[in-house]
């Protein structure tokens, strides 16, 4: 158990946190406060991403977008997509752990 305990702490603690904007691959570009739910449902097959507040675009990893996907179609949000992820960043990619569509 004490094993278990200091794996999970040392996991934990190299993750990090990004807040901003989700959107598809697709719509990186364009107006993220524009872009809607339906919007990001429909061009799901593209993948995910966060834009933050200084317009920078994260890449979420496969099981990124699947949670994304998930929270996506389970949100009555229509814009104003916000989300904080948390996970590891690999170049442009984040390796995500959670997804909390706010």
């Amino acid at each position: 158990m004490r094993f278990l305990s200091a794996f999970l702490l040392a996991t934990t603690a190299f993750a990090d946190s990004w807040s901003g904007t989700v959107v598809d691959v697709l719509c990186k570009g364009k107006d993220v406060a524009a872009h809607t739910r339906q919007c990001a449902l429909a061009c799901a097959k593209g993948g995910y991403g966060l834009v933050l507040a200084d317009g920078k675009f994260l890449k979420l990893d496969e099981s990124g977008n699947a949670m994304a996907l998930s929270k996506l179609k389970a949100s009555t949000k229509d814009k104003e997509l916000k989300a904080k992820v948390t996970g590891k960043l690999d170049g442009e990619v984040i390796q995500v752990e959670s997804i909390d569509l706010q």
